[in-house]
């Protein structure tokens, strides 16, 4: 890495970094309703997206500093075992095409903000509501993290994060500060926010990937080059590799197919679902993402890329920012910094309110405050949305940041936990609402207790996400081990339990909710903005 600040890179990037902040305090007043004071306005925008706007949210929700640094790092250290995030969302989307627009039905006919509004009005149960919101928020903070360490990478290699030798305040200042602005705009303006920021966000990835991926591979002399620097860089160290290892085949598959079924039980991903207007909205929005995946599969070739044009880091993430500086004129560098730092503020502050909302409407409303306001809530969810950023800070600043991705994966470890109850309420109420919370608990143990006990060099606990899977002897993804003996659990007891006639909860929905659309009777007519477009 060079010594000293890239100006040049700085001020286009504080440019970019002061003009999204500006965007992100005036989406206050875009679409504005006459009821701000609302769950609905706050946290989910109205419910009012369009098309487009749908689209650009959940792509900068979705496709997050996780995209942009932490999987082309693990290309850049392991080789092809990092491209398993492809696959994964390739594989996501035909699946939500199948229950995300059962979901959107059922949440606006009965006015659910959250996954675990649905669990508890399905299954008649606070308990597993209160687990399913537990979860939500629990998975959320490392995954915020993550974020911000995509920050922090960034700032890094643009020289004002610091040294090693410097103490902790002055190297983690910069992230403090971006981190407050973060918290300052999600706080005002709520989902509008990051609705707007997408816009310039995925903008600003597409330019730099279309140039990153025709221009770096024109100065390294071609693909072949690449792809052959890489070669040599894995067999020489014995480690990773252009095809997975037939010893890592199971931890790809399982990394792919756990990512896969994990990725929509996030909170984030359902708010900016249920913020469209309508069941067709998603559906559309399921055939058009995949464009995403196609970024995705570019974006980790920058990891073999780094490698072709010698960029050296102890610190896998860095690869990327630092291949920028190396490769890009210094006005450019600036532009691709601000892609990847406006790429991690956008998910981090959909996530921030994703759970804010959770604690707001299944643990302050459903436990502390019953009679609560929607002005009440609002005021609850704003406040959260700050302590949640502050508890991903704790992650940032305690765990080992080499291995970022494991942020992702060990949140995506809680949350698949939550995938019986959500996927499996919305097509069947057989499973019994008890069997679910056990199932739920033994996946939650067993998981964490797996991840807490893998080392790594750089730390003692949490160091992976993947360990052998009992019975088979095979090294697999923890999270996706921990979800089959969740179902397991689940399905023997609610046999039991119906077998001895258990106490079931009552079910609000019925069967034509799960299809409603917008304008059916019944379904709660979206407010008219008072500016902007729909789609």
């Amino acid at each position: 890495m060079k010594d000293g600040v890239n100006g040049v890179a700085l001020a286009v990037f504080i440019i970019f970094f002061v003009a999204v902040t500006v965007i992100g305090f005036l989406a206050s007043r875009w679409r504005r309703a006459e009821n701000e004071h609302s769950l609905d306005e706050w946290g989910l925008g109205g419910r009012s997206f369009g098309t487009w706007v749908t689209w650009f949210l959940l792509g900068g929700d979705l496709y997050t500093a996780y995209t942009f640094v932490a999987v082309p790092a693990a290309v850049y250290a392991a080789g092809a075992a990092g491209f398993f995030a492809v696959p994964y969302t390739i594989l996501v989307y035909p699946l939500i095409f199948l229950f995300l627009p059962r979901l959107w039905s059922v949440s606006h006919k009965h006015g659910y903000v959250t996954t675990s509004d649905f669990v508890r009005g399905r299954f008649g149960s606070k308990g597993l509501s209160l687990a399913v919101a537990v979860t939500g928020i629990l998975a959320t903070m490392p995954y915020i993290a993550l974020q911000l360490v995509g920050i922090q990478a960034v700032l890094d290699v643009m020289g004002v994060g610091g040294g090693e030798n410097t103490n902790w305040f002055v190297k983690d200042l910069p992230l403090l500060i971006a981190f407050g602005v973060l918290a300052a705009y999600t706080y005002s303006s709520g989902l509008r926010a990051p609705a707007l920021i997408a816009f310039v966000k995925d903008t600003l990835i597409y330019i730099v990937i279309a140039v990153a991926i025709i221009y770096i591979p024109v100065k390294l002399g071609g693909f072949d080059e690449i792809f052959g620097a890489a070669s040599e860089k894995y067999t020489a160290a014995k480690a990773g590799g252009l095809v997975p290892a037939e010893a890592g085949q199971w931890t790809y598959a399982t990394l792919a197919l756990g990512s896969a079924l994990a990725l929509f039980m996030y909170p984030h991903s359902i708010t900016a679902t249920l913020s469209s207007r309508s069941r067709d909205v998603i559906r559309r929005n399921t055939t058009i993402l995949p464009l995403y995946s196609l970024m995705l599969g570019l974006l980790a070739l920058l990891g073999f890329m780094a490698i072709a044009a010698g960029v050296d880091v102890t610190n896998p993430q860095l690869a990327i920012p630092q291949l920028f500086e190396d490769m890009f004129p210094s006005w450019f560098a600036g532009v691709a910094f601000a892609a990847i730092g406006i790429g991690a503020l956008v998910p981090a502050a959909i996530m921030s309110i994703a759970a804010a909302n959770l604690f707001t409407r299944n643990i302050y409303k459903d436990f502390l405050r019953p009679d609560a306001t929607p002005a009440q809530e609002t005021k609850v969810s704003k406040l959260v949305s700050l302590l949640v950023k502050v508890g991903a800070l704790v992650f940032v600043l305690t765990m080992d940041k080499t291995v970022a991705i494991n942020f992702q994966l060990l949140g995506g470890i809680w949350i698949l936990q939550t995938f019986p109850a959500l996927v499996g309420g919305l097509f069947t109420r057989w499973f019994h609402r008890w069997a679910l919370l056990i199932g739920w608990a033994t996946g939650m143990l067993y998981g964490t207790l797996a991840a807490y006990g893998v080392a790594s060099p750089t730390q003692k606990h949490f160091g992976g996400s993947s360990k052998e899977i009992p019975g088979i002897g095979e090294i697999g993804y923890i999270g996706l081990t921990a979800f089959v003996l969740n179902l397991v659990v689940t399905v023997v007891l609610t046999f039991a339990l119906k077998a001895v006639n258990a106490a079931d909860g009552v079910d609000e929905t019925v069967a034509s909710d799960y299809t409603a659309d917008a304008g059916d009777s019944g379904v709660a007519p979206v407010a008219p903005a008072s500016a902007g477009v729909s789609h």
